[in-house]
């Protein structure tokens, strides 16, 4: 997969030694979306079987299948995060059976942990489970699961995402499934929360977010992405005490201090978060305000296809120097790896059976 943008630009800056301290480098990759990191050539490939083999799984159409990969393959442009959102259509449909779940699901798995110098140690793949016309919700999972299985439980684990627009039908069944596929030994380890940050009731979340806890699993929420996002509303999901958090850009001093005394991780994006403009620059970016207070965070790659990234990449923003990286040492930059290894769902104590 092609690397662009600021990821590129931070990786050629460093120097040969700098490049090998990364690449060596223990590493957990904590929130990369399922559909968001599938390499192009796989959903080129998906989509030449896709428009050759009619009647479609999917009612999305052979012109929206090409356009949304010609906008991947160019480089998406997003002018706010809002943008994001309207580039998976297409992926949906080219994964909306198990065989190709599962070819997407193994390109994926290659691109992080295979090769001299994975990307990472140790992989938290997301995706929320989606119902199509050949294949249920929990086929979705067990799908997923069977290709993470090829690396085994110390390499992976499957965090399955609530959408924030789902009902509360949907929800009960994804979080019953997710229970009863941890029940079973898979390695299913944690519940997100994850979607258009500006949808859904927060306050009816909570007793899926209770059932997922009390079945041992981990709970991290994307929150406070937007400015549109009211305090009351991350209070609201604060109060359900999470293990980890995603991008949490918008906190303000009363949320930030219950994160602080929680010691609760957070997951940070940065190619993602300037990309999508949530943040202006590297200098004004709230990773600044975690390393100072030396709070537990986790370098992550969010989606790397359409932000053009990769987890090396990633590292390199911290390392290089600025404008181009945050300047920081490879002492401080090995200390954030090992947060996140320590920040892993399968770090998590057993949870206590009744």
């Amino acid at each position: 997969m092609a690397i662009a943008g600021p990821a590129a630009a931070a990786l050629r800056s460093l120097t040969p030694e700098q490049l090998n301290f990364i690449q060596k480098l223990p590493k957990a990759e904590l929130h990369a979306h399922l559909n968001g990191s599938i390499p192009i050539s796989l959903l080129q490939e998906l989509a030449q079987e896709y428009i050759a083999s009619p009647p479609h799984t999917s009612s999305i159409s052979d012109d929206i299948i090409q356009s949304g990969l010609k906008n991947l393959l160019d480089g998406p442009s997003i002018n706010e995060i809002a943008d994001f959102f309207t580039l998976f259509p297409a992926i949906y449909a080219l994964i909306s059976t198990p065989s190709s779940l599962a070819r997407a699901t193994r390109a994926v798995l290659r691109l992080f942990l295979d090769g001299e110098y994975p990307q990472c140690d140790y992989l938290e793949l997301r995706s929320t489970p989606k119902e199509t016309s050949e294949m249920t919700r929990e086929t979705y999972l067990r799908v997923v699961l069977g290709e993470l299985a090829y690396y085994g439980k110390q390499k992976t684990g499957l965090i399955m995402s609530l959408d924030r627009k789902m009902g509360p039908e949907v929800l009960r069944e994804c979080v019953g499934i997710a229970i009863k596929l941890k029940s079973e030994g898979e390695s299913l380890v944690g519940v997100d929360l994850c979607g258009d940050p500006t949808a859904g009731d927060m306050e009816a979340l909570r007793t899926y977010f209770d059932d997922a806890r009390s079945a041992g699993l981990g709970i991290t929420l994307h929150i406070a992405e937007t400015l549109q996002n009211p305090p009351q509303e991350t209070l609201q999901l604060l109060s359900y005490s999470p293990d980890r958090l995603g991008h949490a850009t918008f906190l303000d001093e009363q949320a930030k201090n219950l994160v602080l005394k929680n010691k609760t991780c957070i997951e940070i994006c940065l190619s993602s978060n300037l990309l999508c403009k949530t943040v202006p620059t590297l200098e004004s970016h709230h990773i600044r305000y975690y390393l100072q207070h030396n709070h537990p965070i986790a370098i992550c790659t969010d989606d790397a296809l359409p932000f053009r990234t990769s987890l090396p990449g990633e590292y390199a923003l911290m390392l290089a120097q600025p404008p181009l990286g945050l300047g920081l040492s490879e002492a401080e930059v090995k200390a954030v790896g090992e947060m996140s290894m320590q920040a892993r769902f399968k770090n998590l104590p057993i949870a206590e059976t009744a």
